[in-house]
């Protein structure tokens, strides 16, 4: 095709005088572009504004509830979102919620597991299942044609596992080689002691299970944990990319005999903030400086406006792997990566939940410069409290930045189905995304300064890992928070 082209072209050559003279002695006997094909029937056109999706629910007699969005497309995400999560632990369940992520989709009552991998690979499915403080959450993805087959099989896993003892077993040993692995993982250890220091209760729990507890973990505890939390009251089962009736008329008749079980109570939490330090052989010195977000999901002004002061913040690594430029222009990034490279990465971060949460800084660096990376850290935080540190220019792009974030990824039905499932675990219904991105750029200056002020009055909670020598002690850090 390409070579016929092309030997048209080089016979034209030379032509260009008589072609262009041919075709304009021929134009006045061409239809005009906008006339009516004759014999051609043209769709009606598409209209200026089309209505978003709707998130239908149920509430069942049980307290399960069903949830679902209608997508344009031929394939379906269904989830089955738990209110149970390691802060539902006890001492003696330690670590269970840890283990149960590894068993999702492992053998039940009614099936092996190598059936289910072979049902699940017979529909061209894909399926995860999740664990965090908070919630468990469980995801087959495939075509929708196959909706009853998926829902049943998700149903299956969830509510009918079997917790075989040499697949228990199994899994203990991967976990503790997963643990083995962690350890080599700085951020997310540091990203767990904040956690474990800054809160005194559930929240305090490890989500990563304690090498103490792998040899008390078994079939029978899981099976306990599992009985006294997956409750109907404490369940969602949501989907995108199906009819609502048709998604009811599959998975009703599945749930509905699931015992309620007590209306939840959420275990209590108190932030007290803290210091956690641990010498390590490591190549870098890791820290975080952290504080609390009270109120966390519940309230939602604040939280937004945490959003919003996250991508205002930014920061990263010292290297973009997303090409040159990504996320530069955040305040991490232009005032500390781009003129400390002692620096390795430096970025802010956040951990709601739906009462508290945790917003601060994580950084790594060279042992001997930690100690200037922490005085900086410091410093940006105190200026995102101090009016008119920031300008109305980035709160503007932060603002932007948030809303292109959310509607990218609200592209994906695996996390508009996440989206469905844990807003409804919180608030009982799915907040439509035209409220999210109004109360987006409703935030201000004074929004962000009045908040940080909120935020830094806590107890600071710190964390440092590797060579920690030149680390400064908590209470010099805390002083600069909080002057006598």
């Amino acid at each position: 095709m390409y070579r016929t082209a092309l030997s048209r072209f080089k016979a034209l050559k030379g032509h260009t005088g008589n072609l262009a003279a041919a075709r304009y002695a021929t134009s006045s006997a061409l239809a005009a572009l906008d006339t009516p094909l004759e014999g051609v029937s043209l769709p009606p056109s598409l209209p200026d504004y089309v209505a978003p999706s709707e998130t239908k629910i149920k509430t069942l007699s049980n307290g399960v509830k069903i949830a679902s969005e209608k997508l344009p497309n031929p394939a379906a995400s269904v989830g089955l979102f738990v209110n149970c999560g390691s802060m539902y632990e006890t001492p003696l369940s330690s670590g269970a919620s840890h283990l149960l992520e590894r068993m999702g989709f492992k053998s039940t009552t009614n099936r092996t597991h190598l059936r289910i991998v072979r049902e699940v690979e017979a529909i061209g499915g894909s399926t995860s299942a999740s664990a965090s403080r908070d919630c468990m959450v469980y995801t087959f993805d495939g075509l929708k044609t196959y909706l009853p087959e998926m829902v049943e099989l998700l149903i299956d896993c969830v509510r009918n596992p079997a917790f075989v003892d040499w697949e228990v077993n199994e899994e203990l040993r991967k976990l503790q080689a997963e643990l083995e692995e962690v350890s080599k993982n700085p951020e997310r250890l540091i990203l767990e002691a904040i956690h474990s220091t800054g809160y005194s209760g559930a929240l305090a729990n490890p989500l990563l299970a304690p090498e103490s507890a792998l040899c008390r973990l078994n079939g029978k505890l899981l099976e306990e944990f599992v009985n006294e939390n997956y409750t109907g009251n404490r369940m969602v089962l949501a989907a995108s990319g199906i009819e609502h009736e048709e998604l009811l008329q599959v998975a009703e008749p599945l749930l509905s005999d699931l015992p309620a079980g007590a209306y939840p109570q959420e275990p209590k939490s108190i932030y007290v903030g803290g210091d956690f330090r641990r010498q390590a052989d490591a190549e870098s010195t890791h820290f975080a400086l952290a504080f609390e977000v009270p109120g966390g999901w519940n309230n939602e002004k604040e939280s937004i406006i945490l959003t919003v002061m996250q991508m205002l913040m930014g920061g990263g690594g010292s290297f973009s792997p997303g090409g040159p430029g990504k996320g530069m222009h955040s305040r991490l990034y232009l005032r500390v990566l781009n003129e400390h490279p002692e620096i390795h990465s430096f970025s802010a971060f956040n951990s709601i939940f739906n009462n508290t949460g945790l917003f601060g800084i994580y950084g790594s660096t060279s042992s001997e410069f930690v100690s200037k990376a922490i005085d900086l850290a410091v410093e940006e935080l105190l200026l995102l409290a101090k009016e008119g540190a920031v300008s109305r220019l980035m709160i503007k792009r932060a603002q932007e930045a948030t809303k292109s974030a959310v509607l990218m990824n609200l592209e994906s039905r695996m996390i508009v189905t996440e989206d469905i499932g844990r807003q409804i675990l919180t608030y009982g219904e799915r907040k439509s995304v035209q409220s999210f991105l109004k109360m987006v750029d409703e935030v201000t200056l004074h929004d962000i300064s009045k908040l940080a002020k909120k935020l830094l009055s806590s107890p600071l909670t710190m964390a440092s890992y590797g060579d920690i020598a030149n680390v400064p002690s908590y209470e010099s850090v805390s002083s600069k928070f909080h002057p006598m």
